[in-house]
């Protein structure tokens, strides 16, 4: 028996059985009501259907516990029991490979997060765990549902929980799709890749009107907590996309880049990019003055195969770079620092951006190239005072913790801590190539000598023809291209326009490279 609309009064026979089933079906597929739907697309914003449909691969979809209800009572409550509980489960495939997923939605009690809801979210992030394949959050969700009280509280804490033991064993991915706040923010910041989409997504702690009360700051959602903010200026959020149909095509591509988990290796396409093409538009693009700018990303883009990655944090810290790529069809993470902001110098911000993206490649097997072309750490009472010490630190520390393979390219300057710091041969790099460009040093050839010939100069009769040939005798002593090849620190010095057949063969040749770390239960990181 039901009395679901349009199913059948006595279902006494299998077949009338089975069309009672078929019944529910639909109705759970198609959501509380047509207002409902009207109501979320009127926002601008896709069902939850629609939403792992444009994720998955075509018909790969399966459902687990479409017909979960909740228990709950009161508040009105048990006169409102729809089928999903407001979030669909399962898994399907993103180019053939399995994926987890869930997805809110706000149809049904605003996406709001109950008892049932979270058990069914608790669910499939153990199958993903124990299945050993990426999972996808599609969020959507008013956070906890006040009416349930402590149990959605406690439905968060195991959703968190999941996250930390998921964290480093297999990809997560938080694609924001509506509102975030409160507690339920730290479930996306505990995945390894957040994606948001702007005017429709936001991510805060405390709302706009919290905010006004509290503090008498008057901020509108998105001026809080919008995509813009976060890929921006906080660094939360590290893709951001105007609308969903193009932010879950590039959840699609990131996936088609990461393994499935931490003991596979990413997955090898063919290329039709010869791997001994070579670079000759380096020659021009990488000015040998020290001084002068340039794009980082035109030599990303030359050496890598077919001109194409995906930078992570594109708008965040962006005197670093750091990327997704393939040479000769292997994936591999690639950091750089970025001339053209800040002069590439390294500071808290980029500090964190790249320690984070490092472990990340490193967890998921995914080898490391780093290209440097770096005047230091960025000088200023407020970088010393916001701790650039340990938050430099913890890229230091994520570099000699990383036992992919490890290579380094040093393009122009690499003065300092910062060559250091940047997977220097001294940390644990397994192969360091220098352009002929390179000047590896403690510091600059200027500032060397004003340290080292400070009397000299002071005491000529022409100060600034004695600083100018003091500089010019440290450059030719210390700071010529070869210096540090002479002296072990760098593997080779190599033909700019070699650059990318010298990765790929070195990289072929680490494939199998095998690393332990000492036996601890885990290290501590400077935080």
């Amino acid at each position: 028996m039901t009395n679901l609309e349009g199913a059948p009064a006595e279902a006494s026979d299998v077949r009338g059985r089975v069309a009672e089933l078929h019944a529910i079906r639909e109705q759970a597929r198609r959501g509380p009501s047509e207002r409902a739907t009207e109501a979320q697309k009127a926002k601008g914003k896709l069902t939850a259907r629609e939403r792992i449909e444009l994720l998955l691969d075509e018909g790969s979809f399966n459902e687990v516990e479409p017909l979960r209800r909740h228990r709950a009572t009161g508040f009105g409550l048990e006169a409102k029991k729809p089928y999903t509980d407001g979030v669909v489960t399962g898994w399907g495939t993103v180019h053939g490979r399995t994926v987890f997923v869930y997805a809110h939605d706000f149809r049904i009690f605003g996406g709001a997060l109950g008892e049932a809801h979270a058990t069914k979210i608790h669910k499939i992030m153990d199958m993903a765990i124990s299945a050993g394949a990426p999972l996808v959050s599609l969020n959507d969700g008013a956070g906890a549902r006040i009416q349930e009280g402590v149990s959605a509280l406690a439905g968060y804490g195991g959703i968190f929980q999941r996250n930390t033991k998921a964290s480093g064993v297999i990809p997560q991915i938080s694609v924001m799709l509506g509102p975030c706040a409160g507690g339920a923010a730290y479930s996306p910041a505990l995945t390894d890749f957040v994606f948001m989409v702007r005017e429709t997504s936001q991510m805060f702690i405390t709302g706009p009107d919290v905010v006004q009360a509290v503090t008498g700051e008057k901020v509108s959602q998105n001026g809080l907590g919008g995509a813009d903010v976060h890929a921006e200026t906080s660094g939360v959020c590290h893709f951001a996309y105007d609308d969903e149909e193009t932010c879950l095509e590039e959840v699609r591509y990131l996936l088609s880049l990461l393994p499935q988990n931490n003991r596979e290796n990413p997955p090898t396409v063919e290329s039709d990019d010869p791997a001994s093409r070579r670079g000759d538009s380096l020659l021009d693009l990488v000015p040998a003055d020290g001084n002068r700018p340039y794009d980082m990303r035109k030599v990303i883009e030359e050496i890598v195969d077919d001109g194409e990655y995906l930078e992570v944090h594109e708008r965040w810290a962006t005197n670093i770079i750091c990327a997704l790529t393939r040479l000769d069809g292997q994936v591999v993470g690639i950091i750089a620092n970025q001339p053209q902001s800040l002069a590439g110098v390294l500071d808290i911000e980029a500090s964190e951006k790249s320690a984070r993206f490092i472990q990340m490649c490193d967890a998921f097997n995914i080898p490391l190239v780093t290209f440097l072309d770096v005047p230091g750490f960025l000088p200023g009472v407020d970088q010393e005072h916001g701790g650039i010490i340990r938050h430099g630190a913890k890229m230091l520390y994520a570099y000699c913790n990383a036992t992919v393979p490890r290579i380094s390219v040093i393009l122009r300057k690499a003065y300092g801590g910062a060559y250091i710091v940047m997977d220097s041969q001294s940390i644990g790099a397994d192969l360091t190539y220098a352009w002929p460009t390179n000047e590896i040093a403690v510091m600059g050839a200027e500032g060397a000598a004003n340290v080292i010939f400070r009397r000299q100069i002071a005491g000529a009769d022409d100060p600034e023809a004695m600083r100018a040939r003091m500089v010019k005798e440290y450059k030719s002593e210390l700071m010529h291209p070869y210096y540090a090849a002479e002296r072990g620190l760098v593997d080779d010095v190599i033909d700019p326009t070699e650059t990318r057949e010298v990765l790929i063969r070195s990289l072929a040749m680490l494939r199998d490279k095998h690393a332990d770390l000492p036996s601890r239960k885990h290290g501590n990181p400077p935080q």
